[in-house]
């Protein structure tokens, strides 16, 4: 349903509260943002250094993080009773039309707060609160108003997180979005009487990486050590080759992170608990000695810049009160180490004690608490701040990429709270444009940056919301169907990871998103981004879920994961034209379909025609070897 002709725009922000004033709208796209959104360079132009200098040699100590429990927390109570859905009239005053003549928002229920698991990929217990989006009972719609766009809407059913009651998500020009659990967590920096001290520029003092003696283990038999399996004895034809496999180093009883997986065209490369690893893509064979790091790493750039360099922050000591502030520049190529950082501190509670790292062109983003600090990635050196702005909006979360996104949150604590999305220019911290959210709404993930694509939540309306944006700012389209969708996204206990979720697909036009799978195969639905609608559909060519990975040569590639009993697969969509039928790319062994189908906590990759499977949470447990990553081949 469209927007009458010549007619004034409707009034009210996008998922505007029927019971309070509607607040000011944002800036147009193209108009200059308020003032203060935009921050002068700092007058330090090192890392954390007040006065030059750059980055500097690791420092020890300082306050610290609450550990990561090993094991996802427990599931919430079950659902309320029904509530009225979508396009239900409220009350005391009648809705608005949604912007653009669009049906009144999508409708879901994302998964729980902080804290809470939400329902895991497909099926799969959640390890927290940014899992898929529960299912739908069969409920009936409800009744239409006048002023609303006609879009059925269903109360959920069976819902694992609080979000159950979909929200009427209205407005004109504001696009009113989400928040995750509806919490943000301010952590007071912790003092152990130790100072930080200011980092002075420089390398590293080691040019080449510490080695470790783990044991190679190809899959194939020919490993120089460890316990050794020739996963292609019994491969059928036509199937896949498992190019390798490799176990994960010994974690502590409490676990420990593997985030990251970069692909380059000679390396595989993994970070686990204490160290790097880069392995050979077509033998598995080490392309340089383990690069090992005095304490656990924490965080880490999930991108990789043009010339294969990353980033990757570790602890700054052992106690309750260290902290993720130490940075070293690494070469995916060589293995080799380049600069070093401390991660200052900001104002009173923003703290380093977690972080956030991006990479967007030249620009390494380090997102604290409540602020951020970009650095040239090449050099080390300090280029510009993200702090308080405008209305007490303080910066919580940063996603690269294409783009470098800033969410803030803003009047926390008053009658304006609100959430505000901004595009910042990445070599300069310009802000090129800003849009406000409505009260009540948070955003809490991108399922795309370039194009912006961005998962919402309302706490209170129990509503999500999904909405893309135009290149220069400014609301586009939002999903306007019901549907359950189900990408696999991480979870982040003390600040926002806007960046968390794969799963998804999106290319200039279209967004792809996996369905959740209730009975039988799921489905991936191609949503065009310029209207909010579906564009076409395809089911999973099993009775396994598909998983969409990425959009190469105008084909979306997907992943087919395996059963008990069936390997999985990856295979390619054509996304032009009327038929999208799956046709089979890799055929997985069914040698491995157990170690497959047993990565729970993972991340995937299809590049230059190879599969990995890699761990992102190593348990700790002693009873065995962990996995940490598997390739797949022809």
């Amino acid at each position: 349903m469209t927007q009458p002709p010549n007619q004034p725009p409707p009034q009210g922000g996008f998922g505007a509260p029927q019971d309070q004033p509607q607040p000011p709208h944002p800036p147009q796209a193209g108009q200059p943002a308020p003032a203060g959104d935009a921050q002068p360079p700092a007058q330090s132009d090192g890392f954390g250094a007040p006065q030059g200098g750059g980055f500097g040699a690791p420092q020890g100590g300082g306050p610290g993080a609450p550990q990561m429990p090993a094991q996802p927390p427990q599931a919430p109570p079950g659902p309320p009773q029904p509530q009225p859905g979508y396009g239900y009239p409220q009350q005391q005053q009648p809705a608005q039309p949604g912007p653009y003549g669009q049906p009144s928002g999508p409708y879901g229920t994302p998964p729980g707060p902080y804290g809470q698991p939400g329902a895991a990929p497909y099926g799969q217990p959640g390890p927290g609160p940014y899992g898929q989006q529960p299912g739908y009972g069969g409920y009936p719609p409800p009744p239409q108003f006048p002023g609303a766009p006609g879009a059925p809407g269903t109360p959920p059913n069976g819902s694992r997180g609080p979000f159950r009651k979909p929200a009427v998500v209205v407005g004109a020009a504001v696009a009113a979005l989400a928040v995750i659990g509806g919490t943000v967590f301010v952590v007071a920096n912790g003092d152990d009487g130790k100072q930080d001290k200011p980092p002075v520029a420089g390398q590293s003092k080691s040019a080449g990486p510490a080695t470790s003696d783990k044991p190679v283990n190809p899959g194939d038999g020919s490993g120089d050590g460890g316990e050794e399996a020739d996963f292609n004895a019994d491969r059928k034809s036509g199937e896949a080759k498992v190019l390798w496999y490799k176990e994960a180093p010994d974690a502590p009883a409490s676990g420990a992170e593997a985030p990251g997986m970069w692909i380059t065209s000679s390396t595989a490369v993994k970070a686990a608990y204490k160290e790097v690893v880069g392995y050979n893509v077509t033998d598995g064979k080490p392309t340089w000695p383990t690069v090992a790091f005095p304490q656990k790493i924490c965080a880490v750039t999930p991108q990789k810049t043009a010339d294969d360099k990353i980033v990757v922050a570790y602890m700054s000591g052992t106690s309750d009160r260290a902290k993720c502030n130490q940075l070293q520049q690494l070469d995916l190529k060589t293995g080799a180490k380049g600069w070093t950082g401390v991660v200052a501190d900001g104002a009173l509670f923003d703290s380093a004690i977690t972080i956030e790292l991006s990479v967007t062109g030249n620009t390494l983003m380090v997102g604290r608490s409540q602020s951020g600090t970009a650095y040239d990635v090449r050099t080390g050196k300090k280029m510009w701040d993200k702090t308080k702005y405008g209305d007490a909006c303080f910066p919580t979360a940063f996603a690269g990429g294409g783009k470098l996104i800033s969410v803030a949150s803003c009047d926390a604590t008053g009658a304006n709270e609100h959430d505000e999305l901004q595009e910042l220019d990445p070599a300069t911290g310009r802000v090129k444009w800003t849009q406000k959210f409505d009260k009540g709404w948070t955003v809490g993930r991108t399922y795309s940056v370039d194009p912006l694509v961005v998962y919402s939540t309302n706490k209170d309306k129990n509503a999500w919301n999904i909405a893309s944006f135009k290149p220069a700012g400014g609301f586009r389209s939002q999903v306007a169907f019901d549907e359950d969708f189900a990408p696999e996204c991480g979870w982040a206990l003390l600040q926002r990871n806007l960046s968390g979720c794969e799963g998804t697909a999106a290319d200039a036009g279209t967004l792809y998103l996996p369905t959740e799978a209730t009975t039988g195969p799921n489905e991936i639905v191609a949503i065009d981004l310029a209207t909010g609608k579906e564009k076409w559909r395809v089911k999973s060519p099993t009775d396994e879920s598909m998983l969409p990975l990425k959009v190469e040569g105008g084909n979306l590639v997907a992943y087919v994961e395996p059963s008990y009993d069936a390997a999985g697969k990856v295979v390619s969509i054509p996304t032009a034209g009327a038929a999208h039928t799956p046709s089979t790319l890799l055929q997985l062994p069914e040698s491995t379909v157990d170690l497959e189908d047993s990565f729970f906590s993972r991340d995937v990759a299809w590049t230059d025609g190879r599969f990995y499977i890699s761990s992102t949470r190593l348990s700790g447990k002693d009873d065995a070897k962990e996995k940490l990553m598997l390739a797949y081949g022809k």
